[in-house]
């Protein structure tokens, strides 16, 4: 008897496992029930196979799921307070600053806070939506062509399409030790179209200077950007 309670112990320690990854590195995980977990930059994660549930952490970071089917034990995305529940679907959650963004590429999903004491809300393939961890859910957005550039990260990419440089600049710094660093705020708000490699910040830094007359200097670790004499004036 002794024995079997040690062996039920161990069960859900030896079903689940850890998954992560460093600054810039992108993986592609398949899991123990067939389904498969992209992962992107800087990211911690585990999953536990349970008897009743498939159980992801996503402590932080960001990652795409392609769930396999499996009506009896529903896939369910932990992060914080926030919850993501699918059965045989596709979605991405990352982490951010008071909550989860989810992007929803196949099927359907249920999100909501345990921290708002709401009902789950559906969100359906081609939507978006901000779950907060106090204020439970906005509501979802349509967005398929922004959830296809903001999931090329899965290809090694950063797709921009009119995107200011200053967030495709914060966009880049989550891939890379080398930061790009705007010195003149005011380039900040220049919009930009491109498609960039994610370990390519310089490149994308001199193409994106070179479109409004801008300058890069490389010092160390830092990109700076800054306008051109001529631009200043």
């Amino acid at each position: 008897a002794a024995a079997a309670c040690v062996a039920a112990l161990l069960v859900p320690r030896l079903l689940a496992a850890r998954y992560g990854t460093a600054v810039g590195e992108i993986r592609r995980v398949p899991l123990a029930d067939g389904s498969m977990a992209a992962i992107n930059t800087d990211t911690a994660l585990e999953v536990a196979m349970k008897p009743r549930k498939r159980e992801v952490r996503l402590d932080k970071g960001e990652a795409w799921f392609q769930v396999a089917k499996d009506a009896q034990r529903p896939f369910v995305v932990e992060s914080g307070p926030v919850r993501v529940r699918a059965v045989g679907t596709a979605f991405s959650v990352r982490r951010r600053t008071g909550g989860c963004e989810v992007l929803v590429t196949e099927g359907v999903v249920e999100v909501w806070s345990e921290g708002a004491g709401e009902a789950p809300r559906r969100v359906a393939a081609g939507e978006r939506v901000f779950v907060s961890d106090s204020a439970g859910a906005a509501r979802p957005a349509a967005a398929s062509l922004e959830i296809t550039r903001e999931l090329a990260w899965r290809e090694g990419q950063i797709v921009l399409d009119g995107e200011a440089f200053g967030a495709a600049a914060e966009e880049f710094n989550r891939y890379n030790a080398r930061k790009i660093v705007i010195v003149d705020r005011g380039l900040a708000d220049q919009r930009l179209v491109g498609w960039f490699r994610t370990n390519e910040p310089e490149s994308f830094a001199r193409a994106a200077a070179a479109s409004f007359g801008a300058k890069v200097t490389v010092r160390g670790d830092a990109i700076l950007v800054e306008a051109s004499a001529a631009l200043a004036e």
